[in-house]
């Protein structure tokens, strides 16, 4: 039985992410023991702990995260995140900001490699709306 921390940070995750980006995700694990338990623990720990404490808003928590895997250059979890913080409220131009200041302290391939995803996920939004 879920316990109360996943319930709740399930509910913040498909609030940011979307539910078909969690559906997809947790699909993919069934089946899979190890894949499973790392849902589980995302979900649980990363969303039910942490982005549910009340210390910061969600717009803050989306802008930090663009900095922290812009400079840990993961792409696939800068996309995702990058849609969870246009969710969040943080705009086009808050985006090209951190990225600017990530450029600075994190190296421009890191931060060209994000703004190529930007552009990107702006030009599909653009498109879809």
């Amino acid at each position: 039985m879920p316990s109360e921390r996943y319930e709740e940070g399930l509910k913040l995750r498909r609030q940011v992410l979307g539910d078909a980006h969690v559906d997809r995700s947790l699909a993919a694990a069934e089946g899979d023991p190890m894949a499973e338990e790392l849902q589980e623990m995302v979900t649980e720990f990363g969303w039910g702990v942490f982005w549910t404490r009340p210390g910061l808003a969600l717009k803050t928590r989306s802008m930090l995260n663009l900095a922290m895997l812009t400079a840990l250059n993961r792409p696939h979890e800068f996309e995702i995140h990058l849609r969870g913080a246009l969710n969040n409220g943080v705009t086009r131009d808050e985006i090209k900001e951190i990225l600017f200041q990530s450029a600075a302290y994190c190296g421009w391939p890191a931060a060209i490699d994000s703004f190529r995803i930007a552009r990107r996920v702006f030009a599909e939004a653009d498109a879809a709306a």
